[in-house]
């Protein structure tokens, strides 16, 4: 049985109770590949309304936790707090998170090890900066970052990962199909010798790094690529949401032919980020 296709979508610090509920009627009424899991990230203030209106099928993820279980930590929340309020995932190492607010790879790995804990399922964001990619380091600073979570957890069976080149993120560059698909299979192949032939088998690899409808046919026709984390929302100066047109998802290495001449992939929120 081949890895389900998965979509998420990670609105960062954009929204509000309006342009949100507005996306959420959306996707409650798109016609959706019923093969594809859909999970959608807005900001934490949000997280119990899109739960509460978001149809069956569509998951909430948060876009961030602690890994301390409770305490004096002002301004956090923790992944028993958001598993109590019925919300199944959560994001961990965004490079967003790793360069603004100098989050290392052991304090993803503690913060991914607290949310499996709680019963969270993880989208782990690995990647890196342009300097890295220059200097041929991608594959070794990736394996980094994964390896301190796998220094930290033994089960992968509920962890999702993403690859997110951080030069790539909102700035309208992408790496090329060849590209990203030799950083997935790097990956897959790190599973295979660091964890089990079981988990580079069952992982699903995702891409992010300015996904558009423009680039996501041929990136998802690629053996290793199992979908997208789609980056987030950017406003109006008009503070409403600039949303593309509602596109059908598809596992097109499933479906061949078919999938060409259909349209393709997500409810992308057009980002300037």
């Amino acid at each position: 049985m081949g890895r389900q296709f998965f979509v998420g979508g990670n609105f960062k610090m954009n929204g509000t109770i309006k342009s949100i509920t507005s996306i959420i009627e959306n996707l409650n009424t798109a016609k959706l590949d019923e093969k594809t899991e859909v999970v959608i990230a807005p900001p934490a203030l949000y997280l119990l309304l899109a739960r509460e209106h978001l149809r069956e099928g569509i998951e909430v993820a948060a876009q961030n936790i602690f890994d301390k279980p409770n305490g004096a930590f002002t301004g956090e929340v923790s992944a028993e707090q958001i598993r109590d309020s019925g919300i199944g995932w959560v994001l961990a190492g965004h490079s967003e998170r790793r360069v603004i607010l100098g989050e290392d790879d052991q304090f993803v790995a503690s913060k991914t090890k607290a949310a499996l804990e709680s019963g969270l399922s993880v989208i782990l964001c690995v990647g890196e900066t342009l300097e890295q990619r220059e200097a041929g380091r991608t594959i070794e600073v990736v394996t980094h970052q994964l390896q301190a979570v796998a220094n930290a957890i033994n089960d992968w069976s509920k962890i999702v990962i993403a690859y997110e080149p951080v030069w790539a993120i909102g700035t309208g560059k992408v790496a090329t199909t060849a590209q990203a698909q030799e950083v997935h299979a790097a990956i897959r192949h790190w599973l295979s010798s660091k964890v089990s032939s079981e988990a580079a088998a069952a992982t699903r690899i995702l891409y992010g790094g300015s996904v558009s409808e423009k680039n996501c046919r041929e990136l998802a026709k690629q053996e290793d690529i199992d979908g997208f984390l789609v980056g987030g929302a950017s406003l109006k100066p008009a503070c409403e949401w600039c949303l593309s047109e509602i596109v059908y998802f598809y596992d097109i290495r499933e479906l061949g032919e078919k999938a060409n001449n259909d349209r393709i992939v997500v409810d992308i929120i057009n980002s300037h980020l």
